[in-house]
């Protein structure tokens, strides 16, 4: 299987078009065309891992950061970056990092982390905003189910855990073909009634190229009357971080215990206890500050994450436990992750987890 067959299967799954806007994912550096070997999946592509690659005949390393973050004007070995990325061009071994479409994705980081703490009636914490869009496309009647099924396969009508979801409304249109057109139906220069359907679908806003070709080949007229609007409904699958709920509230010590205990660690920051009772938990993997306020609005009695600074714990005002557990230690199960997807998905070569750590950030206890 080639590298770009690859990610085309696997983006069926995860979409890159789903991280955010700021991040770098995908493809960072390899020939799409090349056949892969096998697959080396990793939290960072350091050199290391990339010796490793080599070492193991694995020429594909599937990372979650991407290694390449901002742009690169030159690579010549000169620091950490630059040095894996040179190894692995020089060792014809291609990166691929899916970073935030993971985070954002409904079976993703966060869902991880919170069936690690059992926690019930989960909900995205930071759904995804303006980036749904609704399809009207007006269809002759016989025409109405040939369309509706070509929308479902380029991806229309996929809603949560439903697909194939769409609204039908029939009336009749009306059009007069004129000089120079080549109607299905109808003469130049008459007007003609026609048995129509108007046909709704929704999607995701990075679907919509995909979707419209989908309409025009299977549409058959020669002029299409559609139009897109953009939805202000926020996407509830997609987005940053969860929250849900304790099985049996606990005690704020036994909570930062039962955290420690369940993410192995050897410490936990945390803002100033409240002797408040702790049953709804938010998490968000990574550097999650920016999620205090939403953890806060959806009522959470403490919160999960990583990378929060000196200020940030003020910001809980008492109202919500803040326990930054570490940013690796966050997505500590992301490895594992992407490697029972891929095995799952892909059978015809090896893949294989990294035995390198790469998380940079040492205690001394």
């Amino acid at each position: 299987m080639k590298i770009k067959e690859f990610i085309n299967e696997f983006e069926k799954i995860i979409p890159a078009r789903q991280a955010e806007d700021f991040d770098n994912v995908g493809l960072l550096c390899g020939n799409p065309d090349r056949e892969i070997s096998g697959v080396l999946i990793s939290h960072d592509a350091l050199e290391a891992v990339v010796d490793e690659a080599i070492e193991k005949n694995l020429n594909f390393i599937f990372c979650f950061h991407p290694i390449i973050f901002s742009g690169l004007k030159s690579i010549t070995g000169k620091n950490y970056v630059e040095r894996a990325v040179l190894k692995a061009l020089e060792n014809k071994i291609a990166i691929y990092a899916i970073h935030t479409a993971f985070d954002n994705d409904y079976f993703g980081v966060n869902y991880k982390i919170c069936e690690v703490l059992g926690l019930k009636n989960q909900q995205i914490l930071i759904p995804k905003q303006n980036q749904l869009k609704k399809l009207e496309v007006y269809v002759p009647v016989d025409s109405a189910e040939n369309l509706k099924n070509a929308l479902f396969e380029a991806g229309a009508g996929n809603i949560g855990f439903y697909d194939e979801c769409s609204f039908s409304i029939n009336g009749n249109g009306t059009f007069r073909p004129l000089e120079g057109s080549n109607p299905v139906t109808g003469t130049q220069n008459e007007r003609e009634n026609a048995n129509e359907v108007l046909l709704s679908v929704i999607f995701e806003d990075y679907k919509k190229h995909q979707i419209l070709f989908a309409m025009k080949q299977n549409h058959p007229y020669e002029e299409v009357a559609y139009q897109l609007i953009s939805l202000e409904n926020e996407n509830q699958y997609t987005g940053l971080g969860r929250f849900g709920d304790l099985e049996t509230e606990m005690d704020e010590t036994d909570f930062l215990k039962f955290v420690k205990e369940k993410f192995n660690l050897n410490i936990i920051r945390h803002n100033s206890l409240t002797q408040k009772k702790i049953k709804r938990v938010g998490v968000l993997g990574g550097s999650g500050a920016s999620g205090i306020k939403s953890a806060i609005s959806a009522k959470c009695d403490a919160y999960l994450t990583g990378d929060v600074k000196y200020h940030d714990f003020f910001s809980a005002e008492d109202k919500m436990l803040i326990c930054d557990i570490g940013h690796f230690e966050s997505e500590q199960f992301v490895t594992q992750q992407l490697f029972e997807i891929l095995s799952e998905k892909f059978t015809t070569f090896a893949i294989a987890k990294t035995t390198i750590k790469t998380n940079p950030v040492n205690y001394f206890i």
